[in-house]
């Protein structure tokens, strides 16, 4: 089975990471495909995603998912709280019966250095430029430290918080922004601000596993 992570974040949050191996046979056997999903990959991602969330909680009510105008997907009685991202060959689900949550998963490239200035302050590559120098993080590969590696962290960090707020309408430079990152082998935490309205404190936890990062908040 390939269920390459999971984690009971606490008593009513749990999160996973699928890699996708199968055929959609094996998803649709146990799970809805979404409308308007064509693409034959995508349509693969979309399952495993929907097939996460009841791995996680046997009882969630696939049949009853709603899809706002922010294209988030939730549930109208708000009996589950959840999040779903889809990268590569992977899905990653978080779900909460309490708490409200945010996931992101990406494949480590260069291409989150090349937009850097778009979704970095300045503060914010400073902030890349001391962690690179000074820090032992272990990206797991043979290209660990170089740039695309920590542009893609601090890339997932702020899709994590864009995805727990789901509210839309938020400049990634502007309205989310990363104060502080403290690293444990292939572990992260970030402290940051969410500023859309007035000022809210989050904190992202995350992990690098297979040139993939890896980040979610439970709030």
């Amino acid at each position: 089975m390939p269920l390459v992570y999971q984690q009971n974040i606490n008593e009513a949050t749990k999160i996973a990471v699928w890699h996708i191996s199968e055929t959609e046979d094996f998803f649709l056997n146990k799970t809805i495909l979404p409308n308007n999903i064509t693409h034959p990959h995508k349509r693969l991602q979309h399952l495993a995603g929907r097939y996460l969330l009841t791995e996680l909680f046997d009882d969630f009510p696939l049949e009853l998912i709603k899809i706002a105008d922010t294209k988030k997907p939730y549930l109208a009685d708000e009996a589950f709280h959840f999040s779903i991202s889809h990268c590569g060959d992977y899905a990653a689900v978080i779900v909460s019966r309490s708490y409200r949550v945010g996931v992101d998963i990406e494949i480590i490239s260069e291409k989150a250095g090349r937009l850097r200035n778009k979704y970095l302050s300045a503060m914010e590559q400073n902030l890349v430029s001391e962690l690179k120098a000074g820090s032992s993080f272990k990206f797991t590969d043979k290209n660990s430290g170089n740039d695309g590696h920590w542009h893609t962290l601090m890339w997932s960090v702020k899709e994590t918080m864009f995805k727990w707020y789901a509210e839309g309408k938020i400049e990634f430079r502007e309205h989310l922004q990363i104060k502080k990152l403290t690293l444990n082998e292939n572990e992260f935490f970030a402290h940051c601000i969410l500023s859309k309205k007035e000022p809210l404190s989050l904190n992202v936890h995350g992990i690098v596993f297979n040139n993939n990062i890896l980040s979610w908040i439970v709030n």
